[in-house]
């Protein structure tokens, strides 16, 4: 038979528990056993008045950006909507049903000034990998570095060619933020330093964005996300942002490997990367100065195009400081005899090589060598000897695992930009561009320890 109608009805007392509402295997739960914020009002007693009205609790405020970062909630305002209405978020965040939510401009408010002048959001990161390397997470032998390309808060219609833009009269205490940031940074390698290249378009509202269409299509205004990473089970181990170029994402990696020496003591035995990373003074700086096994593709230009023999089909012998053709015959850089050998070492310095021109015009090879010049020559570059050792470690056995692995760090993006929905950047500046990248990448870490160190389910 049909049961009685239901009707609300107040009631006086209610008895009611969170913790019985948040189920145990909910992700939110997983991941509190990780959060540890307790030296976080003593991190901030500097930058809080010490007279007026009481504050709201910073540690609130940095549960519920968890909260919206893990779980793909951007929007600020739709955030103090959810954490509102969810009982798990309430959990989460230490609110009770009767606790108010605070207003979404608090959180402008704080990030611009106490969270930024006392660089909280990286000590929370930073917390992290702690915790990560705490768990047995990181390995410490290998990381592998890699940059992608985040669509930045803007549009082409609001830009302009960098001169006219740079003619502009730009009054720094009437510019928005962005632009003050940038005007901030522009002797900053990883942005306006980077690079004496113009790019083609200067965002007005952000112009510290970069032009680019390094995706091979439409061009468009985009920040440089650099994820440094360990390879054992791809833990974010330091994040930076950076303008969409090559320059500026070599520059950020080496920054990260030197904060992360510093932070936690950890400088890896080799590091893994693609080409963009391969050029001769990079390999130079892992090798030599920080002493680290570089399995990253040498960048050479020096392949002709015309189909005739590259420098790379020459043998080095370095013995006998010579290259080897492929029909036999040799080119020196000199055939005189010194008394002093020194003088005709070739040691870090640029030297050019040439056959015998007996040798070149009998030789069957030639039109596949030289066919427009008399004698073939080839240049050494000052660092080829580092190069070299590059190409010995991407050829060694060990390198097919090293890229395999990887591919660890292009699986973070993809999961930032499908599952975080951090496709497109919603805070404009260097600044605040930094600010969602390093929230970003403490949720990924937290989802990581979360997935890998599961909950102990009490079962009866």
């Amino acid at each position: 038979m049909m049961g009685p109608r239901q009707e609300a009805q107040a009631a006086l007392f209610y008895e009611f528990s969170l913790e019985d509402h948040v189920p145990q295997d909910h992700l939110l739960r997983s991941i509190d056993r990780f959060v540890d914020l307790s030296s976080l009002r003593s991190h901030l007693a500097d930058f809080y008045s010490h007279t007026g009205r009481p504050s709201i609790d910073p540690e609130l405020l940095i549960r519920m950006l968890l909260v919206g970062y893990c779980l793909g909630i951007r929007s600020e305002r739709r955030l103090c909507e959810e954490v509102h209405l969810n009982l798990a978020y309430r959990w989460f965040c230490r609110l009770d049903l009767t606790d108010r939510i605070p207003d979404h401009s608090t959180f402008s408010k704080n990030r611009h000034g106490r969270f930024r002048e006392s660089d909280l959001l990286r000590q929370v990161f930073e917390m992290s990998v702690a915790r990560c390397m705490q768990e047995g997470l990181v390995g410490g032998q290998g990381f592998a570095v890699d940059a992608s390309l985040i669509s930045a808060d803007v549009q082409k219609q609001n830009s302009s060619n960098p001169e006219d833009w740079a003619d502009r009269k730009t009054d720094a205490n009437d510019a928005p933020r962005a632009v003050r940031e940038y005007l901030e940074v522009l002797d900053d390698e990883a942005f306006g330093a980077a690079s004496e290249v113009k790019p083609k378009f200067t965002a007005h509202a952000d112009p510290a964005s970069q032009w680019t269409a390094a995706r091979k299509g439409p061009a468009f205004f985009a920040y440089s996300d650099n994820y440094l990473i360990d390879t054992d089970h791809g833990i974010i181990m330091d994040v930076d942002a950076s303008r969409s170029i090559r320059q500026a994402e070599v520059g950020a990696m080496r920054k990260m490997l030197d904060r992360t020496e510093e932070r936690f003591g950890i400088k890896p035995d080799w590091l893994a990367a693609d080409t963009a990373y391969g050029s001769a003074d990079n390999l130079v700086w892992l090798t030599l100065k920080r002493e680290i096994l570089p399995f990253i593709p040498v960048f050479d230009n020096s392949r002709r195009k015309d189909g005739t023999w590259s420098r790379a089909d020459f043998t080095w012998d370095d013995d006998n400081d010579r290259y080897i053709c492929p029909e036999g015959k040799e080119l020196r850089h000199t055939r005189r005899n010194y008394s002093d050998p020194a003088r005709n070492t070739h040691g870090m310095k640029a030297r050019n090589y040439g056959a015998l021109k007996s040798d070149c015009q009998v030789c069957p090879s030639k039109a596949k060598c030289c066919p427009n010049t008399d004698t073939r020559r080839i240049r050494r570059e000052k660092f080829e000897v580092v190069r070299d050792f590059a190409r010995e470690c991407t050829t060694s056995e060990f390198n097919p695992t090293a890229q395999k692995r990887r591919k660890k760090v292009e699986m973070l993006f993809a999961h930032l930009k499908r599952i975080l929905g951090l496709g497109r950047l919603r805070l404009r500046g260097p600044c605040g561009v930094q600010d969602e990248f390093t929230l970003a990448a403490t949720a990924q870490n937290l989802r990581k320890l979360a997935k890998l160190k599961p909950m102990v389910l009490a079962t009866g």
